[in-house]
């Protein structure tokens, strides 16, 4: 039986972990079907006391599963209706949850998007968001959800036209866009309320533990994690991802 504390991993209904090996600093994700509970009891009352910036952070994480869940190109019928409720239950709750950590409605809703958002991705998978952020947190010990926050809109950009269609269903789920809207209209209106979601939480846009001497390894490390296994939009290789890094220190000079 798992009872969730935060909103999170989605760990309650997912068949992923993580392991970090303190002496290379390196993150290792794990997938086995004995990882996934038999129960979950999703109760808002032990999320009450999360602090704001743990709550924006773990809600992040969750959003970060069902876009990523959503974009890939494995996706199903049933990861796709989880993953736009997720979506939905996230840009109507966090918000809310972060200014008013004791409202139980909003953490009620919270807990349930992350639990859709975790059934979506066990089935179809996350992305390079994820395997970027993994790199960041092994090597600087970099917290998981807010290193997705900063990633997601970053690399969503990158898909480009790739990811147009699913990200323009995403902004109608989340209501930052209508049906009358294009498609092309529609994601990058979804971009653009994810950044400024995390510029509401206070999650800047880069990582000061970044060093340029480094974005080789942890671009290794990233495609190392992500190729073959994450059904990705566009694949990237290693000398691509490193152009995500880049910008990432470009932003901290700017």
């Amino acid at each position: 039986m798992a009872v969730p504390t935060t909103a999170g991993t989605g760990s309650e209904t997912t068949l992923a972990a993580v392991i970090t090996d303190a002496e290379t600093r390196h993150k290792y994700a794990i997938n086995d079907f004995p990882l996934i509970p038999r129960y979950a009891v999703l109760d808002p009352a032990v999320t009450l006391s999360l602090p704001p910036a743990l709550t924006a952070s773990t809600g992040m994480d969750a959003l970060t599963h069902a876009v990523e869940a959503y974009v890939g190109r494995s996706t199903t019928k049933d990861t796709r209706a989880d993953a736009l409720e997720a979506v939905r239950l996230i840009f109507e709750n966090l918000d809310t949850a972060y200014r008013d950590g004791l409202n139980e409605q909003a953490r009620r809703n919270m807990l349930v998007a992350s639990f859709k958002a975790g059934c979506a991705f066990t089935k179809s998978y996350v992305g390079y968001v994820h395997a970027v952020a993994h790199s960041l947190g092994g090597a600087y010990n970099v917290p998981h959800g807010y290193a997705n926050a900063v990633i997601l809109p970053l690399m969503l950009r990158r898909y480009g036209k790739a990811a147009e269609k699913p990200l323009a269903d995403l902004a109608r789920a989340a209501g930052v866009a209508t049906q009358r809207d294009g498609d092309e209209f529609a994601a990058r209106a979804f971009v653009d309320a994810i950044e400024a979601m995390k510029h509401r939480f206070a999650i800047g846009d880069t990582f000061p533990e970044l060093r340029r001497e480094d974005i080789p390894k942890l671009a290794r490390i990233a495609a190392a994690e992500a190729n073959p296994l994450y059904p990705v939009p566009v694949l990237m290789s290693a000398d691509e991802l490193e152009a995500i890094y880049e910008q990432l220190l470009d932003l901290r000079a700017a």
